[in-house]
């Protein structure tokens, strides 16, 4: 029988404290700010002591122009749930708006990013597998014009997050505040 995980509290919100199942409400956990990049939820916690090797999920808030990430793809499958908001859709070079309820799938090796658009903030179910896109051989950060366009984009490919985010602010633990989640 796998053991449950006693949840801990930290300056930050509840983390798991090993590797055991857990049940844990987004508005509870901590959470990362990340200027001109939302924000979004740290089910791992901050030090990682919960097993999550296998697969990655979290829940991102995008405000109007917020970019998930920069335009990227990876060797592993991610998908994405909004759950609210209407965000803008890079997909290999073509743009989309989503809408709540979207699933975006993205096969292995798909150059995609989400970006926060409209009058209201995006809230963005984020699901990716972590067998191959760990590591140095994780994907790529490419080239895309219209990622470019709305910011989303670098201006030479890269394996390097550091180059890649250069531009952007260190992600700041926080506590959930509210209003970022959808009642």
């Amino acid at each position: 029988m796998v053991p449950e995980s006693p949840l801990e509290q930290t300056e930050h919100g509840l983390v798991a404290t090993d590797g055991g199942w857990f049940v844990l409400n987004a508005r509870d956990a901590p959470w990362r700010i990340r200027g001109g990049r939302g924000a979004y939820a740290e089910f791992e916690g901050f030090e990682g002591k919960a097993d999550f090797s296998q697969l990655g999920i979290n829940v991102q808030v995008l405000g109007p122009g917020d970019a998930m990430a920069m335009y990227h793809h990876e060797h592993d499958q991610e998908d994405f749930l909004v759950l609210a908001g209407e965000p803008l859709l890079i997909i290999e070079g073509q743009e989309r708006r989503l809408r709540p309820w979207d699933l975006v799938h993205c096969p292995p090796g798909t150059g995609h990013v989400i970006v926060g658009a409209g009058e209201t903030s995006s809230v963005v179910l984020a699901v990716g597998a972590r067998v191959r896109s760990t590591g140095p051989d994780w994907g790529a950060y490419t080239v895309d014009d219209a990622a470019l366009r709305h910011g989303a984009g670098v201006e030479r490919e890269t394996t390097d997050a550091a180059e890649a985010y250069a531009r952007f602010p260190p992600g700041e633990p926080a506590r959930y505040r509210s209003g970022w989640l959808p009642e």
